[in-house]
């Protein structure tokens, strides 16, 4: 009877969490296929059906937010910022394939920054920002004005793409303080070429920007998750011991009822 009731305990435990993740996992899953999708197609220039994609998703997003909490308001408000502006992007004749392709890999990128708990995609983007802003701080350092602009314009395009993941994945203090020194190198450019105090800002930035992309590196699995998880393993381990042990000593009785008999 015991041995029973354990079991059932742990049947139900597993029956009634995990669903709720499952289901939120699913659901997310799909939504992240909609949009890989999605620039799958912008990349091959089909327009067209790269529109429908992000059209489909529009519906798929309204009907799974709306059938259950799977994001909360920020994650619902940056998701349909960056969709909308993907849509119109596609739809505009006047923009070119590269802006077409930039505006759907941001959309892809916070997508999948919603759906991932360990190593967002955006962070691949790493190598290539950290060289861009490397060969600006270095332009900064000769005071060669032409490179810096231009290397400089290129981390901040990079920088806007992975912008509404950021804001996904940062803490609203991080993004702060992120925003604030960008701005500032951005908006006193000759100032950080000139002026080595200024310069200091590149430093600070770097090593900012360096932490940022290590921390997302680590694991960062939703506690409660582990909780269940553990939870629920030492639920199975107990109730395996349990039928063992039971076994062990049924095994042991047997000799002296056939001695006795």
């Amino acid at each position: 009877m015991l041995k029973k009731s354990i079991l059932t305990i742990a049947v139900l435990f597993v029956v009634l969490h995990f669903p709720v993740y499952a289901e939120s996992s699913s659901s997310l899953e799909q939504l992240d296929n909609i949009s890989d999708r999605a620039l799958e197609m912008t990349k091959l220039k089909r327009y067209g059906d790269s529109e429908k994609m992000l059209t489909y998703f529009s519906d798929r997003f309204l009907k799974e937010t709306a059938k259950e909490q799977i994001l909360d308001m920020d994650e619902l408000r940056i998701i349909t910022v960056a969709h909308n502006e993907a849509l119109m992007t596609i739809k505009d004749m006047n923009k070119g394939d590269s802006e077409k392709v930039n505006s759907v890999t941001k959309f892809r990128l916070v997508v999948d920054a919603v759906k991932s708990t360990h190593q967002p995609l955006w962070t691949e983007m790493e190598d290539q920002m950290m060289s861009s802003f490397q060969q600006t701080k270095n332009a900064a350092i000769k005071q060669d004005a032409i490179t810096f602009n231009s290397q400089l314009n290129l981390f901040l395009s990079q920088y806007e793409m992975i912008y509404p993941s950021l804001k996904v994945d940062l803490s609203k203090e991080t993004m702060q303080q992120l925003d604030t020194r960008i701005q500032y190198i951005n908006q006193y450019r000759p100032e950080v070429i000139n002026d080595g105090e200024s310069q200091k800002e590149l430093d600070a930035l770097q090593t900012e920007l360096t932490s940022i992309f290590e921390d997302m590196g680590e694991d960062d699995t939703d506690p409660s998750l582990w909780w269940v998880i553990i939870s629920t393993g030492s639920i199975i381990i107990m109730t395996l011991s349990y039928v063992g042990w039971r076994k062990y000593k049924g095994d042991r009785e047997k000799p002296r009822k056939q001695h006795n008999d």
